[in-house]
């Protein structure tokens, strides 16, 4: 920890493993769901649908990583790519933002594109597991040093799978994977009626077989465990090997 930075790790690790303060982060997480709670916020006019918990720790990221490339499947209103977009601006360079999803609603993409940061975002329509796509991306990549990817599109487990398989190695040591909704897991079983994921069929899953067979990630838990609110648990995924 650094002499300028108020953060105790050790603090944090004993609140994380406080039962009563699990309890209250999990009560306040189930109940908030039921009121679309991440449809409140937006960022820089564009709904971000995320947890403001869930924006700081992209923020501290970015900020600490300083990708020059930031890959997102899935983008809805487009909250998220503005949000990443005016981290690049902060940092200055050439970063840019790839968003990829299977169906850019078209008053979305209008709403994105003449945004005043859209000079550093490049969308993609199409399905993130599609070969095809998946080339469009890694040539995108190509000649990139440092970059960041963001999944959160489809949440079943064969999707999400098939997502870290063709883009884990785009990631850089020292930056992250991040795969959002992993809480789903936690979740109960009928909280998800009209979805095709849930409990044994979502993201921490696919990161569990995930990690089985690759040792270039480990889970970053400090995370976790200082926002206690967080629809990422064991989503937030560190580089650690070339």
């Amino acid at each position: 920890m650094s002499s300028h930075d108020p953060k105790d790790p050790a603090q944090i690790a004993r609140m994380a493993a406080d039962p009563q303060v699990k309890r209250t982060a999990r009560d306040f997480f189930d109940a908030t769901c039921k009121f679309r709670y991440t449809y409140n916020f937006s960022w820089l006019g564009r709904p971000i649908i995320q947890y403001p918990q869930d924006i700081v720790a992209l923020q501290e990221i970015i900020w600490l990583v300083k990708p020059d490339l930031i890959l997102e499947t899935g983008i809805a209103h487009g909250g998220s790519l503005i949000f990443s977009a005016s981290m690049l601006e902060l940092i200055g360079g050439e970063g840019l933002v790839l968003g990829v999803d299977i169906d850019i609603r078209e008053h979305n993409r209008v709403e994105i594109e003449k945004h005043p940061l859209s000079k550093r975002i490049q969308m993609i329509q199409g399905s993130s597991v599609d070969e095809s796509i998946a080339r469009k991306i890694h040539a995108l990549a190509s000649g990139r040093k440092r970059v960041l990817v963001i999944l959160d599109s489809n949440h079943t487990h064969e999707h999400v799978l098939k997502e870290l398989q063709l883009y884990s190695h785009l990631v850089t040591k020292g930056s992250y994977l991040i795969v959002f909704d992993t809480v789903v897991e936690d979740m109960p079983e009928d909280f998800f009626p009209d979805r095709p994921w849930g409990p044994g069929n979502n993201p921490k899953t696919a990161v569990t077989e995930f990690l089985k067979t690759n040792r270039r990630f480990e889970i970053d838990r400090e995370i976790e465990n200082k926002l206690l609110i967080t629809v990422a648990p064991s989503g937030y995924l560190k580089c650690v090997e070339d």
